[in-house]
């Protein structure tokens, strides 16, 4: 009987403090393997091995999922020497946008084009290395796997891997379920239920908060606060330039607990970015229940789909009038709580780790 195909799968990602691209990474792997040990037939197919340098090992632990410490080196060297040197000869997949480059049997994940889209929201360095790397491993590797239709879209139009080439995983956001709220935060932060809208601090262009801080020193707006939350603080928006209104309120990091609570008694999340892989946090807000408004942007309208209200991102008025009238009207509000609910019922991590055994099966 044949052996299995070996996947190793890269667990640099471990390594570094987690990101919504960590969280795909870990789901993916996580239900994969658990609906391989399920179907004694996958098991005959597929196997995967989570391999990772010495600074992942707390982290993959973390995981639930056995793992196997790969030296020497650390970082970028680990990935891109040290993991194909040892894993020749089987199939590595690497889910976090980066794939070491001297292996060509390899499957890599490149959640969005946004260093091409948007190159002002990155660092120098991020930004030379990822406009390096993305297009070699999108021509060596043997599989490209993305996020959305408009990332694979987007792959294509800047060089960095054909249509035909690159195989679509939508995200799922069912891990918001299992997270118990903790509703300590609310007190913590002064909020009351609906009294507030959600939304990212971070300062990178593309995400274009700025409009939301404009929105919020509307006058009609002065009931309710803004609440962001991320490492990014109300002196790192002054900096670049915008005016942070009085209600604009800090939450500095927050746990997936924390988040959670924020979710489900928010207003609403507003999201007004103007180019998205995905979009993670509206439809993770969705699963809770919290109404979204967001910009008609990138691949926005189909992870938000009818169940979203959209707002144009260089109209602030067009944001104000929409929370106001969530605020204004509970009738309106409830109907969308509970359809937000239903449309994120739809994105599993399960049905997402099936598509990634598909997709490694048909190599």
């Amino acid at each position: 009987m044949r052996n299995p195909r070996r996947v190793v799968v890269n667990g640099k990602f471990l390594t570094a403090e987690s990101t919504g691209v960590h969280r795909v990474a870990s789901e993916l792997v996580r239900n994969s393997i658990a609906i391989i040990e399920e179907d004694p037939q996958l098991s005959r197919q597929l196997a995967f091995e989570v391999w990772v340098p010495t600074a992942g090992i707390a982290r993959a632990r973390t995981l639930g999922v056995p793992f196997r410490v790969v030296q020497p080196l650390q970082g970028i060297p680990w990935e891109q020497i040290t993991l194909p040197a040892r894993a020749r000869g089987r199939l590595i997949l690497s889910l976090c946008n980066v794939g070491p480059l001297a292996a060509r049997n390899a499957v890599t994940m490149f959640h969005d084009a946004q260093v091409h889209i948007t190159p002002q929201s990155y660092g120098f360095g991020f930004r030379s290395w990822y406009r390096l790397h993305q297009p070699l491993a999108g021509r060596r590797h043997r599989r490209i796997l993305t996020v959305s239709d408009f990332s694979r879209e987007q792959l294509e139009q800047y060089g960095l891997s054909a249509r035909e080439r690159t195989g679509v995983i939508l995200n799922g956001v069912d891990h918001v379920l299992a997270i118990t709220p903790d509703d300590a935060i609310l007190d913590r932060l002064g909020l009351r239920p609906q009294g507030y809208v959600v939304g990212l601090a971070n300062t990178q262009q593309h995400k274009n908060i700025g409009l939301l801080l404009r929105a919020f020193a509307d006058p009609s707006l002065r009931d309710l606060k803004l609440v962001l939350f991320g490492s990014h603080t109300a002196a790192d928006f002054a900096a670049l330039g915008h005016d942070v209104p009085e209600n604009a309120l800090f939450a500095g990091r927050v746990s997936d607990a924390e988040l959670r609570a924020l979710y489900a008694s928010a207003l609403c999340i507003g999201f007004p970015s103007t180019t998205e892989g995905f979009g993670l946090p509206p439809l993770e807000a969705m699963t809770t229940g919290c109404p979204a408004i967001v910009a008609p942007c990138g691949a926005l309208p189909q992870a938000c789909g009818s169940a979203a209200i959209y707002a144009a991102p260089d109209a602030p008025d067009q944001w104000v009038a929409a929370i106001r009238k969530l605020a204004d009207d509970a009738d309106l509000r409830r109907d969308l709580s509970e359809k937000s609910r239903e449309w994120a019922a739809g994105f599993t991590w399960r049905n997402a780790a099936n598509r990634l055994i598909e997709e490694l099966l048909a190599l």
